[in-house]
């Protein structure tokens, strides 16, 4: 897995982890990826998408599908 943002570019960071005794040991910062279903393209598909670009709206959600409620579950769950 990239662990890039698919909408910012948000990628690992370096950086030292400084003891008490001011020893520095090198750390990857990783970014909070999320994969989700989005809408691109008009088409549906997943992504990794930081959390700020979730709660800012970048990522358009697909439309939720509606299932008839005169269908039987065999037609819901199809094998």
């Amino acid at each position: 897995m990239a662990r890039v943002c698919d909408y910012c570019g948000k990628k690992p960071l370096v950086g030292h982890k400084v003891s008490h005794s001011n020893i520095k040991t090198k750390i990857r910062r990783l970014p909070n990826l999320q994969r989700v279903r989005a809408s691109v393209d008009g088409r549906t598909t997943r992504v990794y998408a930081c959390t700020r670009c979730l709660r800012s709206g970048k990522v358009l959600k697909p439309a939720v599908r509606s299932i008839p409620q005169d269908v039987g579950t065999a037609a819901r769950y199809p094998r």
